[in-house]
């Protein structure tokens, strides 16, 4: 099977490099489109939505080092076409579903820990995403860190 639009997901960390190469690996053979996707969850999720302060400005800050990680993807990557990326604000899973529906991805990248216990229970945004995407989704198995 090939796919022809792979949604590759980045926590724009160090760790999202073996999940490029993979997406990027399944794309090349058949001239797939890769585009990046990096959502930036709101702080006020974080504190359940009850915050008694504004946090719009460090949001903006947040958001900012968000594009700045990306712009170094981009320039590490050179065949990911920029314009086909994406970074917003959003709950991962809700975001990453409708950014695939719409752009008409096939695959959606996500790298996985493969946590167990209690880890796993807790939830992850791979296993998140996994459960009612609109197309296949592979979970690139990372490395722990010693």
């Amino acid at each position: 099977m090939s796919y022809e639009h792979l949604l590759v997901a980045v926590d724009l960390t160090e760790e999202c490099d073996p999940v490029i190469k993979r997406a990027m690996k399944i794309a090349a053979p058949n001239g797939a489109k890769v585009s990046l996707v990096h959502i930036v969850e709101p702080m006020a999720m974080a504190f359940g939505g009850d915050v008694p302060m504004d946090l719009s400005q460090l949001q903006q800050q947040q958001f900012d080092q968000a594009k700045e990680r990306m712009d170094r993807l981009f320039n590490k990557y050179p065949d990911i076409v920029r314009g086909d990326s994406h970074l917003t604000y959003g709950q991962p899973r809700q975001e990453i579903h409708q950014l695939a529906k719409e752009q008409g991805c096939d695959l959606i990248v996500v790298g996985s820990h493969g946590r167990h216990g209690l880890a796993l229970l807790l939830g992850s945004t791979a296993n998140d995403v996994l459960h009612g995407a609109p197309c296949d989704v592979l979970a690139v198995r990372l490395q722990k860190k010693e």
